[in-house]
């Protein structure tokens, strides 16, 4: 056990206590969020059996604790039991007046480029908005010209001819269609924001999707029953979890499994630049078996315009990115063929405005 509770408690990364047997003698509260356990149910465990470190580290961390000597692991993944591995670096040292005592910190690098993939993401949909406007005003009102055109000109053609408008009406339609996705990009709302309880907010997509677009599908649910409420706009929320089902529906013709999964992290937070942050402690997982996203886009898919599928519009992923971005949210993927996971981080009732409702 740590002397120092503050210190041991206020550590920002998942931190280790590693006896000379290499069990657990205790983990601090970033940790317990990083194995998605508590510290009860982990100490006396052998610390390789909770994290599945992708590299074989256990002689080198064998020697540093026979030498005393600390040991410095960069970029590898770094996973547990419960949750998807992480790229991370290790910092491992032995504890003075402790023999055989080791202390593991664990960083994840996922935190360093949030808030500048953040930045990026509303710069990207503050483009978007400014193009959806122009886009309403200049195409919409000649296309309505083209399409009446075309189908007065169909009233005087032949059968055989009818395929040339019949085209031109169906190709200025599906514009339309685009432009309205468009406009809705654009005219979104600030969030309504309030007490969420998000099980609510994903079984009601779940129902949605099962009589629509993801009749094909086999929806599973993982949820942790002890999350507290969200704070968000539901009907925002739910046109997230609806169009992250409706992606992962659209990827799997053939039929396939998608997994909703919700826990409680900790230790997640999202950092500024300026050194200030928030907590975002509930998770939500949309995971699905298809064939994964595509090499060339995945660093862009959450971009405007941005698809992976023929006569994709790409504006599903920005419109999603869009809206966790205006819940001071966090938004993230990790996909390989068989596995694609999207994880929304979202930020749980203030203190003040829970006891409110309360009240």
């Amino acid at each position: 056990m740590i002397q120092d509770s503050a210190i041991w408690t206020s550590l920002p990364v998942p931190a280790f206590l590693i006896d000379e047997n290499d069990r657990i003698a205790d983990v601090n509260s970033a940790a317990e969020g990083f194995l998605n356990a508590s510290r009860k149910s982990v100490l006396g465990y052998p610390i390789w059996d909770q994290l599945a470190i992708d590299a074989p580290i256990e002689q080198a961390f064998e020697r540093a604790r026979k030498q005393g000597t600390p040991l410095f692991v960069n970029d590898i993944d770094v996973g547990s039991g419960s949750r998807a591995p992480l790229q991370c670096g290790l910092q491992i040292a032995p504890v003075v007046g402790r023999p055989g005592t080791m202390l593991m910190l664990v960083s994840p690098r996922e935190l360093a480029g949030r808030m500048t993939q953040s930045h990026s993401v509303k710069s990207a949909a503050q483009s978007a908005i400014g193009m959806a406007e122009m886009l309403a005003h200049e195409i919409k009102n000649p296309l309505a010209g083209i399409t009446g055109a075309a189908q007065l000109l169909s009233m005087n053609l032949a059968a055989e001819d009818l395929e040339l408008t019949d085209l031109i009406v169906e190709e200025s339609r599906r514009i339309v269609k685009l432009l309205e996705q468009v406009e809705q990009f654009g005219n979104l709302s600030t969030p309504d924001f309030k007490p969420v309880n998000i099980h609510d907010v994903l079984d009601r997509a779940r129902r949605s999707a099962l009589l629509g677009f993801g009749a094909h599908m086999s929806i599973v649910e993982d949820y942790d029953p002890s999350l507290p409420l969200a704070y968000g706009d539901p009907d925002q929320l739910l046109q997230v979890i609806l169009n992250l089902l409706k992606n992962a529906s659209e990827a799997a013709p053939g039929g396939g499994t998608i997994r909703l999964r919700t826990y409680f992290e900790h230790s997640f937070r999202l950092r500024r630049s300026d050194g200030s942050g928030h907590s975002l402690p509930l998770q939500i997982e949309v995971a699905d078996d298809g064939p994964g996203l595509p090499d060339d886009i995945r660093a862009d898919i959450f971009d405007p315009f941005v698809s992976g599928r023929e006569n994709g519009t790409g504006l599903g992923l920005a419109l999603v990115s869009k809206i966790i971005s205006d819940h001071d949210g966090w938004i993230s993927v990790d996909s390989v063929p068989g596995r694609t996971v999207f994880r929304l981080s979202l930020q749980r009732v203030p203190k003040g405005r829970q006891e409110k409702e309360n009240n």
